[in-house]
């Protein structure tokens, strides 16, 4: 069984300041780790970089990413320190500009409404023509899905089911050259992205408790959230309307 397990390279980081796969010197980087995908399957990573060479779609969209990668930074003067000065508004909007793309297609949930018309006036503003559909478009009874009362956030009330499938056919029939994803739902997100004919990446993540910030978790595992390597996560639902 293939495993991989790059994760344990942070240790690697933490002791050199460097990786096999990340080094100012690749004759002097740490050795590869047994558990490195390159050992046995760098067939199959070059056969995937050379997607990136030429002039394809693939290519165009790996090379503008590169370059956009290396405009976010700016040098410090008298220093080889480098340092971020884009945010992720910044990069998504440069990556546009670069690609030539003017349509730009917005995803929401109907929870981040004021988000994204803060995002869409932005987009505005840099001479794009944004276009949002939210995902609950055309009010349609969750109910209808298969799903219990109990599975609702409020059950006893109508509540509307998401269509990211729609959303990303609404996009596909106005011709986007690009779909921003807002706050879409964990699984809503996944299907959007199926769907969309357009490239698609992600400007918000949801997250409900940590104010759309999950990476917030991920730091808080020494004492906030060390309960998710101990406690199972429940799915059963015990307080019921």
């Amino acid at each position: 069984m293939t495993e991989f397990s790059c994760n344990l390279c942070g240790a690697v980081w933490q002791k050199h300041g460097s990786t096999n796969c990340w080094s100012a010197n690749p004759d002097t980087a740490p050795p590869k780790p047994g558990y490195c995908p390159s050992q046995d399957k760098m067939g199959l990573i070059k056969e995937s970089f050379d997607l990136y060479k030429g002039d394809s779609e693939d290519a165009r969209i790996a090379q503008t990413a590169t370059r956009v990668e290396g405009l976010c930074y700016e040098h410090i003067p008298g220093s080889n320190a480098v340092h971020a000065r884009w945010t992720r508004v910044e990069d998504t909007i440069a990556f546009a500009k670069l690609m030539g793309y003017k349509k730009i297609g917005i995803a929401t949930c109907i929870g981040l409404l004021y988000e994204t018309n803060r995002l869409a006036l932005i987009l505005k503003a840099q001479e794009f023509e944004p276009l949002s559909v939210c995902c609950k478009s055309g009010s349609l009874d969750k109910l209808e899905l298969g799903v219990g009362e109990n599975d609702k956030v409020r059950p006893g009330t109508f509540e509307p089911a998401c269509n990211p499938v729609a959303q990303a056919r609404l996009l596909n029939e106005a011709k986007t050259d690009m779909n921003i994803i807002v706050g879409l739902c964990v699984g809503h997100d996944m299907l959007f992205s199926k769907y969309s004919n357009a490239p698609v990446t992600t400007l918000v993540v949801k997250d409900r408790v940590a104010g759309h910030n999950p990476v917030s978790v991920l730091y808080g595992q020494n004492f906030y959230y060390k309960r998710l390597q101990n406690q199972k996560v429940d799915v059963e639902r015990k307080n019921k309307y």
